[in-house]
Order: C-alpha cells, then sequence, then structure tokens
C-alpha cells in the first residue's frame, strides 16, 4: 500500500471527517456565491466590488477546491451563522457576537490557551487577571463571544475540539453502577482517565474536566485550566439558607465546543461560542433530569414541600429557578429567565420578517422546559429551514439538511429583495420588508403540521384554508414586544 492511500484510508476514517459535511465543487461554489452575494448586499457594498470578489472565489475553489474567508467575511458569517440556528433562543443580540480570528493557531496547546483566554474574556476578564477567586465576577456581564480556529482545507483535518463544552463536569462510574457527577460526562472523563488525567484525591460531583484537544495527526491531548479561568456560581436561596447544604454549583459561560462552524462551503470544526444561561436550562434540566444530578427531591427535602402532592414537582423547579437565578447575579454573571428569553425571542422573529428574512427555528429547542404554556413561543408556528451559514454537529444528524434549500431561499430573497427595490422605492419605507413577507406567507400553502410540533399551531392547521398560520402570526407580531433592558444588551 502506498503512502497516499494510506493517508487516504486515515483521512476517510477520521472521526472528524466521518461527522462533516461532504459537499461536492459546485455545492461548495453554490453556497460560496450565495454567501458572499449575501455579505455584499448586508453590507450595502457595491456590485462592482462584489463581482470581483466572486470571480475570486471562483477561481479559488476551481483551482485548490478551497478559498480563504477575508476577516470581515468570517466575523458576518459567524454572526449569520448564529442567526440562522434554529434550536437557539437567545439570537435577538446576534449582531453583537464578538468574533476573535484565530485560524493562524494550530497548536494544541496554543489552542487550549486561547480557549482559557476566550473564557476569561468572555466575562469580561483579562488574561492577566486569571487569579481571581473562581467565583469573582468580570466587567458586569457575559458577552457572546466566538473563537474560530482554523478550517478544513483539502483532504488535511486540522487541530479541533473534543470536548462538548469548554467546562464540563467529570462525572464518575463506580464498579456498584452508582454515579459521582454528571451522568453526561461518563465517557468523557473514562477517556481523560485513560489519557493520563489524574482526578481530585478527594472526588466531587463538580469536578472540571480537562480540555481534549486533537491534533491534526489524530492525537489527543490533554490541557487543565489555570485557577481562576472558569467561573462558578455557589448555589445559595434568596431567603433559604439551609439550601446551600446541598453543594450544588454551576459554571456561568456555556461555551459549545464541538460544533462545526459553516460559512460559504467552508467547515470551521474548531470553533468554540458562547452566549448565556437562560436558568431553566440549569435548574428544569441539568439539576432536575433524571439523567443528569437528578436533584429534585434533595431540594424538596431541604425546602420541606409535601412530595405527596401532585404539584411537589412544580413548586421544586420554581425555586431551583429562583435559586439559579439568585446565584448568578450575586456573581455578577449574565442570566436570564424563561420568559424574558422568550419575550426577546419573539422580538427577534419580529425584526427578522420586517428585515424580509423568514426566522428559522425548531419548536422543541426554543420553547423552555419550565412553564411552556406560560410562554409566548409557545404558541408560535416554527419551521427549520436548513439555512447556512449555520453551525451544527454532525452530517448525520443536524448537519444532514443544511445547504441546498437554505442556499436556494436565500438566493431567491436576494434576488426578490434587488428586484423590488429597483422598481418600487415604496419598499424602502419602515415595514415595507415586512409587508411583502407577510404576502408571501399569505400566498404560501405550507400549514402549521408542516413547519411546528406545536399542538396549538397543528390546531390552527385546522381550520379553514382562508389563512395560514404565518399569515396569523404576522398578525400577532404587528406591535412590537416590550422587556426590561438584558445586561446582554451590550
Amino acid at each position: 500500500m502506498s503512502l497516499e492511500t494510506a493517508l487516504r484510508i486515515a483521512s476517510a476514517t477520521n472521526p472528524l471527517r466521518q461527522r462533516l459535511r461532504t459537499l461536492s465543487l459546485a455545492e461548495k461554489l453554490a453556497e460560496a456565491e450565495a454567501f458572499i452575494r449575501q455579505f455584499y448586499v448586508e453590507n450595502n457594498l457595491g456590485i462592482e466590488a462584489r463581482d470581483a470578489r466572486l470571480c475570486e472565489v471562483r477561481t479559488a475553489l476551481e483551482s485548490f477546491n478551497h478559498y480563504e474567508h477575508t476577516t470581515e467575511e468570517l466575523a458576518f458569517g459567524a454572526r449569520v451563522a448564529w442567526r440562522n440556528h434554529a434550536r437557539c433562543i437567545g439570537r435577538l443580540f446576534w449582531k453583537s457576537l464578538v468574533v476573535v480570528d484565530r485560524r493562524e493557531v494550530t497548536d494544541p496547546a496554543e489552542i487550549a490557551a486561547c480557549c482559557a483566554e476566550h473564557l476569561l474574556s468572555a466575562r469580561g476578564v483579562s488574561a492577566g487577571d486569571s487569579g481571581a477567586s473562581p467565583t469573582s465576577g468580570g466587567s458586569g456581564g457575559i458577552r457572546s463571544t466566538i473563537t474560530i480556529f482554523a478550517p478544513v482545507r483539502g483532504d488535511r483535518m486540522p487541530a479541533h475540539i473534543e470536548s462538548r463544552q469548554l467546562v464540563q463536569y467529570a462525572g464518575y462510574l463506580a464498579e456498584d453502577g452508582s454515579i459521582l457527577g454528571d451522568p453526561a460526562s461518563i465517557e468523557a472523563t473514562r477517556m481523560a482517565i485513560e489519557l493520563g488525567w489524574n482526578p481530585p484525591a478527594q472526588r466531587s460531583r463538580f469536578d472540571v474536566l480537562p480540555l481534549q484537544v486533537c491534533d491534526e495527526h489524530g492525537q489527543r491531548h490533554l490541557f487543565e485550566y489555570p485557577d481562576g479561568v472558569v467561573q462558578e456560581a455557589l448555589m445559595e436561596h434568596p431567603t433559604q439558607p439551609a439550601f446551600a447544604s446541598l453543594g450544588l454549583r454551576w459554571y456561568t459561560v456555556p461555551a459549545v465546543s464541538s460544533m462545526v462552524l459553516s460559512i460559504g462551503g467552508i467547515e470551521y470544526p474548531c470553533a468554540p461560542f458562547n452566549g448565556f444561561y437562560m436558568a431553566s436550562e440549569i435548574a428544569s434540566r441539568n439539576f432536575a433530569d433524571v439523567s443528569r444530578y437528578d436533584q429534585l427531591r434533595a431540594v424538596a427535602e431541604v425546602l420541606a414541600i409535601d412530595t405527596t402532592r401532585p404539584l411537589w414537582k412544580d413548586r421544586v423547579l420554581t425555586e431551583l429557578n429562583e435559586v439559579v437565578l439568585y446565584s448568578f447575579k450575586k456573581v455578577g454573571a449574565t442570566i436570564l429567565d424563561h420568559h424574558t428569553a422568550s419575550e426577546q425571542f419573539m422580538e427577534f422573529f419580529q425584526k427578522e420578517r420586517s428585515a424580509g428574512r423568514e426566522p428559522s427555528a425548531e419548536w422543541s429547542w426554543i420553547v423552555p422546559p419550565q412553564a411552556a404554556a406560560a410562554c409566548p413561543v409557545y404558541h408560535l408556528a416554527m419551521e427549520d429551514r436548513h439555512m447556512v451559514p449555520n453551525y451544527y454537529g454532525s452530517a448525520a444528524t443536524d448537519g444532514a439538511k443544511l445547504g441546498l434549500q437554505g442556499v436556494r431561499e436565500a438566493s431567491d430573497a436576494l434576488d426578490a429583495r434587488d428586484a423590488l427595490n429597483q422598481l418600487d422605492p415604496a419598499l424602502h419605507e419602515p415595514g415595507a420588508a415586512a409587508r411583502a413577507s407577510d404576502h408571501h406567507a399569505r400566498s404560501s400553502d405550507v400549514t402549521a403540521s408542516d413547519v411546528s410540533r406545536c399542538p396549538f399551531a397543528r390546531g390552527l392547521g385546522l381550520l379553514a384554508g382562508r389563512f395560514s398560520t404565518k399569515g396569523f402570526l404576522a398578525k400577532k407580531l404587528s406591535k412590537p414586544f416590550h422587556h426590561p433592558t438584558s445586561l446582554n444588551s451590550l
């Protein structure tokens, strides 16, 4: 077997390669052209400059099956990917995403150092202040941030992060089947120990795992964060001091590190990014799920909540949400309750439609796990439009449908926008894009059952065909939603 053949086989069986979308040259060209056009239109740049850039991109792709994004294109692409991501409720502030370009960094140790810097800067702490207390705050809030490392170029896989998030708690599986820590991290913990990690002598439920980075040759490396890099909030109840005896805590910066960023046909498999928490993610899922920390009965006991009553779990979940909100605010970390997050998503939805864009959303991910029916998003018909740029975990799952449908829709929208702007000056008036979008929605034959998992929205689809749920939505959103200013409004 020749070396070239061996390298091809190794590349084909590479776990990262198997997660990536496989794009033909024609598909790459289509996505690249759509992205470049979108970049120039949304930034109000000239047609001549756009056409020159398109020529450069086509030539590079046809010659090398790759092209390099400019710094401005990279930042725009990362922000639009967040705007397009159907599973995120917190997209109202997509334009404020801080984009850190680290494409030149390929060494695993340097990648780990950049990730530590990311965790600090996201909360407004400089690297020189990393010796601060792990529960101390930064400059007054968490900034949504992404650090982007090298893309895939040809058949060579770049270094990437295998850890699911930059910060994870260990999960220790004992011989008797009991688990200490986070059950979601059992395999990651086993792998870390196998690679040489030495857990603390006194193991706990909240031991921070080392960051696992895989280099371009497939070799795994572990890196532990210095003290002060990971900020945690110790869980306290605002009026019940006994709650602290449970010893619960959680990290304040949720930074996803295992997803692929796809921009204009180019894949960036190492692009950790963070937003900030919605309290119910921690209180109603991480602490409450039976498959996670399973703390409902423990909390009920310490707060003297009667577990023989049918709604005891609801009371406990509400108290847990109060605890998480109070504890995060005590250390100065940005966090939202699920009602505010839902109102912000409705505002995002309206702003997108006012801009002439149909938002992409997946109902089962957007609707909060707590008090769902009391949140406005519960009654919202949603459709995952699979648009690019975007983020995905694997081509076999959420990345499977990304691309062509979204590219066609984006191209059609840009063509229509250009044509309408030239033909009708009235479209420059406020709200014109929303009216055009609503007219398109009313003429659509797509029903709620096609686009939403929401029982309420599916019921609307059974009504007379004189209006679609999108027409109903346009009426519902005719008045802007008001909500208190969030700490994330930076």
